[in-house]
């Protein structure tokens, strides 16, 4: 039920995901600073995507995160309803589709990216995914979100999505952007409005949190 993108652009991971069910975001996106990023989804276990990156923390390996956490035998009972996305440092990503994925599902890998669905309404989506983000030009959020929209219209989800979310972390030490649309009717356009207001003012809320006494000021009633 979920169709995600996992990418990295130099020292920024990004991730972007959407689903027919409520708050997709708050279960499959995962990111740690210069570590990685990863995705975990389809009868969702959230601790498998905590499993990628601390795997990915010690070794640096996207490919040997990946069997890692597929070969543990704590996951040996659940690991076939599980589907895994895993990108490093450097290197393709990664991807593991259990032999219990719902639907129809697949997932496509390049250089800096990965991309896998499940209930998809084609198999073409994941590369839907990785070539429309290759293509789309702005900010790596707006990259992001542009490559969601192409696959949904594409053709997406075999049926509508309802939740949407996107994050990206940075070498600052914490998620730059963390945007979700829990639950709506068109929750890609709702993102889309979330960073048209977010996108302007990334940059000073960073600042804020690295050198207060540099930032903007709030612009807000009472700031002087």
């Amino acid at each position: 039920m979920t169709f995600s993108l996992v990418v990295r652009d130099g020292e920024r991971f990004g991730v972007a995901a959407s689903s027919s069910s409520p708050a997709v975001a708050a279960r499959v996106v995962h990111l740690r600073p210069g570590v990685g990023a990863a995705a975990s989804q389809n009868v969702t276990d959230p601790t498998l995507g905590t499993s990628l990156l601390d795997a990915l923390a010690a070794h640096g390996d996207a490919a040997r995160a990946l069997a890692d956490v597929t070969g543990a035998e704590r996951n040996a009972k659940t690991i076939a309803y599980r589907q895994l996305t895993v990108l490093g440092r450097s290197g393709p990503g990664f991807a593991h589709s259990g032999s219990r994925t719902l639907g129809t599902h697949a997932s496509a890998t390049a250089e800096g990216a990965v991309a896998a669905g499940n209930m998809l309404s084609g198999e073409h989506i994941p590369g839907v995914l990785l070539d429309a983000y290759a293509a789309a030009g702005g900010e790596l959020e707006e990259r992001l979100l542009a490559a969601m929209k192409a696959a949904l219209a594409a053709g997406g989800e075999e049926g509508p999505v309802y939740s949407a979310g996107l994050s990206v972390v940075a070498d600052v030490g914490w998620r730059v952007t963390d945007l979700r649309v829990d639950w709506a009717e068109d929750p890609l356009d709702r993102l889309g409005e979330l960073l048209d207001v977010w996108l302007p003012q990334r940059d000073d809320y960073v600042r804020r949190g690295l050198d207060p006494a540099s930032a903007p000021s709030y612009g807000v009633p009472g700031d002087r």
